[in-house]
């Protein structure tokens, strides 16, 4: 049997703390101790994803948003936290230091539209690098399919909303920050990007990189996140080939779309 030392100990070669932000709060942050057979991956820890983790007998998840951020003044039935302790679940999430690290969010984001001589960017979170030319109609609508097969599908509407600031530019250069990093847009300029693709930005992020010559997607925070689940479970499975390591099919985008 596994302990969850020796997983947060993996995890910790996986992704590096020391590349985490420093408002950040990755690490063990459940520990009930103890021996696991099964892991569930997931990027959020949400009550239907314990109780996923109970159903299948999983002594541990690995996410990738903090089950605990804030500091916590009190706990009651309705906190996450609560539940894993209750069901005898560990969590160990990490987060900034994932996005950043080699094989982490972004490098995988980066992947699926083929980057090549990719370079870190934004201090270490963003990747930016070459890739065949392409229109930013023709890279939303990518983005849209590829990500969709990497995600678990929503209850109901589009498995993934796309939109984009056209500045009609050919994309060559594409710069990938997963989650919310519209407001990088400046720092893919400064790299010669001719795109940033990104989980969110907001309505004054696309006016002004649209101005500045920079064309932006925001293909959504959960997409753009959530393919690094399968990438986390196979390293953990090549660690530790005696653990059953499995994806979540339960996490889903809280967004439902029309």
């Amino acid at each position: 049997m596994t302990t969850v030392q020796q997983i947060y100990e993996e995890m910790q070669r996986i992704a590096p703390l020391a590349l985490a932000e420093s408002w950040d709060n990755p690490g063990l942050l459940v520990d009930c101790g103890g021996e696991v057979s099964r892991v569930l991956v997931t990027l959020d820890i949400t009550p239907e994803v314990v109780e996923e983790a109970a159903r299948k007998g999983c002594g541990l998840i690995v996410s990738h948003h903090p089950v605990i951020f804030s500091p916590l003044k009190k706990l009651s039935g309705q906190d996450v936290a609560f539940q894993l302790v209750k069901n005898g679940i560990s969590a160990i999430c990490m987060h900034t230091n994932l996005d950043a690290a080699e094989g982490g969010v972004n490098e995988v984001l980066a992947g699926i539209f083929g980057m090549r001589e990719m370079e870190a960017f934004a201090e270490g979170c963003g990747r930016v690098g070459s890739i065949e030319p392409v229109t930013v109609p023709e890279l939303a609508k990518k983005a849209q399919k590829e990500l969709a097969s990497r995600c678990n599908q929503p209850f109901n509407g589009p498995a993934v909303q796309v939109k984009f600031a056209d500045t009609g530019k050919t994309v060559r250069r594409l710069a990938v920050i997963s989650g919310a990093g519209g407001s990088l847009f400046e720092d893919a300029i400064a790299q010669g990007a001719d795109c940033l693709l990104t989980g969110e930005a907001n309505h004054h992020h696309a006016i002004d990189a649209k101005r500045l010559g920079l064309s932006l997607i925001a293909a959504g925070h959960y997409a753009t996140e959530f393919p690094v689940t399968a990438a986390v479970a196979e390293k953990l499975r090549r660690a530790f080939p005696e653990l059953e390591v499995l994806v979540s099919e339960d996490a889903r985008d809280p967004y439902t779309y029309l």
